[in-house]
């Protein structure tokens, strides 16, 4: 299966798996994978690493950004398969391990059937694997503060309220920001394009993701790498703010 990888800078890339994204950072013969796509996204993900020149076993990090399934779908079998360690915010940890599941559910997608566009984004969701129960055995906090010392050089950026552990990662000498849920481009279920929020009924407490946007807006850089929806090119603190506005 052919995965849709755009090279968006040196050594990085955004690729679209099915609804979600994930980044690879390539340094060498070494990649940094930020997040991992829903369980069905496998075939994808393997076949990004490839297309990148690289494979599984040069992954030397997974980083995720939130623990939602259809991010964290394929960080366990990474482990359990080569040994790659998973790294998150120290929030997220438990998440991962699934002491506690903070994802949208069943219910609260069935009483927002009518809004268009969610009832086809569920029946996908539920296709790739989005109810699957994929717990990650060893989650980690991040070995460091500041920089981590993998591909790429990711700084983490602490963004709760989608999740209480939500990270983007940001690339300052790139000018790359790594939003995952916390700014997107775009999703089945809005009808919105361009820099926004995701609706309402994921996030875990709204006010606070929408407070994470000052966070944003105080990193530099030019390209923005959303956790779903198209590359988005121009000031990283602009989208944030045109997403606030949105959000009001």
């Amino acid at each position: 299966m052919r995965a849709d990888v755009q090279q968006v800078a040196d050594g990085t890339y955004l690729v679209h798996g099915s609804n979600t994204n994930w980044v690879i950072l390539t340094e060498g013969d070494a990649v940094t994978l930020i997040d991992t796509g829903y369980p069905g996204d496998r075939p994808r993900l393997l076949a990004s690493l490839a297309e990148v020149g690289s494979s599984p076993e040069a992954v030397t990090a997974v980083l995720i950004t939130h623990a939602h399934t259809d991010h964290l779908g394929n960080a366990e079998y990474l482990n359990a398969t080569h040994g790659t360690p998973i790294y998150l915010h120290e929030a997220e940890v438990p998440h991962a391990r699934r002491e506690f599941l903070h994802q949208v559910n069943v219910g609260t997608v069935l009483k927002n059937g009518w809004r268009p566009g969610v009832l086809p984004w569920a029946i996908h969701a539920i296709r790739s694997g989005g109810t699957a129960h994929v717990p990650v055995t060893a989650p980690e906090p991040f070995p460091s503060a500041g920089p981590l010392d993998l591909p790429g050089r990711p700084v983490p950026v602490h963004t709760p309220g989608h999740t209480d552990g939500h990270c983007a990662y940001h690339l300052p000498d790139a000018g790359v920001l790594i939003a995952g849920d916390a700014l997107v481009s775009g999703h089945p279920t809005s009808r919105i394009k361009g820099p926004q929020l995701l609706p309402d009924m994921f996030h875990r407490e709204r006010a606070q993701a929408v407070a994470s946007l000052d966070v944003l807006e105080g990193l530099k850089g030019d390209v923005l790498l959303p956790g779903h929806g198209p590359l988005h090119r121009g000031s990283v603190r602009e989208a944030a703010l045109q997403a606030r506005e949105r959000a009001l």
